[in-house]
């Protein structure tokens, strides 16, 4: 019998969920001039978690962002979910938010919750039964026969996020899901975005330019510095859940939002 200490461990397969970006690099290349907008990216994204991205305006956190959502191919390193490559759309495993709702008009919130489904050629009973718990859990229980031009501005975002989560992929992408929205409708729409995560327990990655939304949402925040964008800083957020807007005014979140600041403000 093989020794025990010369038996090589097996490996555990990563957990559903799971995001590792290594060494990534994204070159721009056209006829007059190659443009380096990342460099050297590496992230390890355990399941579960909450992360924020941000970053100065074209730094290349969305690029960053479709890249993981298998939307846009990286030039160099690796990009890893569920411990496999993700080089196209793979709805099984990653759901994406954009910053527009993006819903057709002529289609009710159910239909454009279904609309993802109905591309797979699901059965329309059971299309229709997801689309329904999607719209429950987005709180928008009862709008299912409503159409875009009667919802408003953040409810029709509930309705893509709905969208996002009605194949249940273990990776929500969102790429500045409320940057349209009002502050009052945005902070109401973090919470509601908290409460969905904490229901379903999936991997988030946010992208934002809002420092406050960073801080508020996040269990890490990861700075990225200004075009070739890389990663200068990574901040744990350990204040408690849930989160609360009276830890708006307090010491630790203050502190936080403006270590971002710094980072940002160098990189302008």
């Amino acid at each position: 019998m093989q020794p025990l200490a010369n038996i090589t461990p097996l490996k555990a397969p990563p957990r559903a969920g799971s995001i590792q970006v290594s060494n990534v690099g994204q070159v721009f290349r056209s006829s007059k001039q190659d443009v380096v907008a990342l460099e050297n990216i590496s992230i390890d994204i355990k399941p579960g978690r909450f992360v924020v991205l941000v970053g100065p305006s074209g730094c290349g956190k969305s690029t960053l962002l479709m890249m993981m959502a298998g939307l846009r191919q990286q030039t160099s390193g690796s990009v890893l979910v569920n411990g496999a490559p993700i080089d196209k759309p793979d709805p099984d495993r990653v759901g994406v938010v954009f910053q527009e709702a993006s819903l057709f008009p002529w289609l009710t919130a159910e239909e454009n919750v279904e609309f993802p489904l109905t591309l797979r050629g699901t059965p329309k009973a059971e299309r229709r039964a997801k689309a329904q718990d999607a719209l429950k859990l987005v709180g928008l229980d009862g709008f299912g026969k409503q159409h875009p031009h009667e919802l408003s501005g953040g409810m029709k975002q509930r309705v893509s996020i709905a969208r996002g989560l009605v194949q249940d992929p273990p990776v929500l992408l969102m790429d500045e899901p409320f940057a349209a929205l009002d502050e009052q409708t945005r902070m109401t729409m973090g919470d509601e975005l908290l409460r969905i995560w904490g229901a379903t327990g999936k991997t988030v990655v946010f992208v934002t330019h809002s420092l406050t939304e960073a801080v508020y949402l996040a269990d890490e925040v990861l700075v990225m510095s200004a075009r070739p964008g890389q990663i200068v800083d990574r901040l744990q957020v350990t204040l408690p859940r849930p989160r609360t807007y009276d830890m708006l005014s307090g010491d630790v979140f203050g502190t936080l939002r403006d270590r971002i600041w710094r980072h940002i403000r160098k990189s302008a």
